[in-house]
């Protein structure tokens, strides 16, 4: 038995809804090629936010840490500081320590005994107070023959020295202290006159 063949086109013979027009099949292909656009604009997108939110933790990693590290340097600040106020009082002990030693002659010392006892008893309470200071950090200032030093020393007056340039210390009234090398109480001294040179000119002439 001899099979009929239709004349019908094969695009009849597919189920409804399949485009095979020309345009249908660049229809079709555009589709996914516009999905793959949007997908890597979507990431484009994305990465640029990563990026964004990475330097936004990066910047508060750092604040924090600069926050630390400040926090830390006033800790040790108020730790090292903290006895400033005190060590000021001891300054005037130490200093009269020293007038006591300094009004015993060695030629008192060699007549009397007592006084000799005196002295070595006092320069003993010296000593370990020095060492007190040593251990905190807090040093003597004495500018005997140095150049004067605005931010180390107090002028108190001038002196005819012409032996000595304008400016340089020739004498201590008082010593001055620095505590972890800031400075805790100037020292007083008198300098050697300058008249208007430029090395006088900058040390304040008090009486």
């Amino acid at each position: 038995m001899t099979q009929a063949h239709s004349d019908k086109p094969a695009d009849d013979m597919l189920p409804e809804g399949i485009d095979t027009s020309i345009d249908g099949a660049a229809a079709a292909g555009a589709a996914p090629a516009a999905g793959l656009a949007e997908a890597q604009a979507k990431i484009t997108e994305l990465e640029k936010k990563l990026a964004e939110i990475k330097d936004q933790a990066l910047r508060a990693l750092a604040e924090a840490e600069n926050t630390r590290r400040r926090s830390e340097r006033e800790r040790q600040d108020t730790a090292k500081f903290a006895v400033s106020s005190f060590a000021k009082d001891l300054l005037n002990v130490s200093d009269n320590l020293r007038r006591a030693l300094n009004s015993i002659s060695p030629e008192a010392r060699e007549k009397s005994p007592e006084l000799k006892n005196i002295y070595t008893g006092v320069e003993a309470t010296e000593r370990e107070l020095l060492r007190a200071f040593d251990n905190n950090s807090i040093r003597k200032i004495e500018p005997m023959n140095q150049k004067f030093d605005p931010n180390l020393h107090e002028v108190l007056f001038e002196a005819d020295a012409p032996d000595k340039p304008p400016g340089t210390v020739v004498q201590i009234i008082e010593p001055g202290y620095t505590i972890h090398e800031r400075l805790l109480r100037p020292a007083r001294v008198g300098v050697a006159r300058g008249g208007d040179t430029s090395a006088g000119s900058s040390v304040d002439r008090e009486v």
